[in-house]
């Protein structure tokens, strides 16, 4: 399967799909726009919400051996469509460190990320059982406990951006003995 990117109106995107599946239902095109869910503080009642991990962003999945330029007038002339990436005229697939990125979202963690469950080990660091975060560890740049986020940095297409994932803080005496990560003793004699 090849993965293609383009640029949508923000806050529109499942609009566009919705649009776009209506209009050429025929097309062996899956589209996709990975969510995530976070609980939001506003005027001291918690709001839960669901938003966009690429705000702006749809991912067009194409058999191998299908041709993304084949199908970029019918992406094009749906309402809302801005641009192919890189650009209109050099259509790139999502190759390596980008393919894997978005792989993990839309195979790995489904259509709407939800919470992690993840603890702090005894130097500090996060460590993620499951959810959403699995893996990523080691983009996370800021964690914030209180309200249960952990900003995580990434990079798509040579463009750095953070974003907020939610996750459930355990503490580390709740965790199954059978969750927690082996450590690897060396025992002297």
């Amino acid at each position: 399967m090849k993965y293609y990117t383009a640029q949508i109106k923000t806050r529109a995107e499942e609009r566009y799909i919705r649009l776009f599946k209506s209009r050429y239902p025929e097309l062996p095109v899956e589209i996709y726009f990975p969510k995530r869910t976070l609980d939001i503080r506003r005027k001291g009642v918690w709001v839960h919400t669901t938003r966009g991990i690429f705000p702006g962003y749809i991912f067009i999945e194409l058999e191998a051996g299908k041709n993304i330029t084949d199908y970029q007038w019918y992406f094009r002339r749906t309402d809302g469509f801005f641009r192919f990436l890189e650009s209109n005229q050099n259509i790139v697939a999502l190759e390596n460190e980008d393919l894997n990125l978005v792989l993990h979202f839309i195979k790995k963690v489904g259509p709407v990320a939800g919470k992690s469950r993840v603890y702090l080990d005894e130097n500090s660091r996060i460590v993620v059982l499951d959810g959403p975060l699995k893996g990523l560890e080691g983009n996370i740049i800021k964690v914030d406990k209180r309200k249960g986020r952990a900003k995580i940095k990434l990079d798509l297409y040579h463009e750095s951006f953070a974003i907020d994932l939610a996750f459930e803080y355990l503490e580390p005496a709740a965790i199954p003995v059978d969750k927690r990560p082996q450590k690897n003793f060396v025992q002297f004699i």
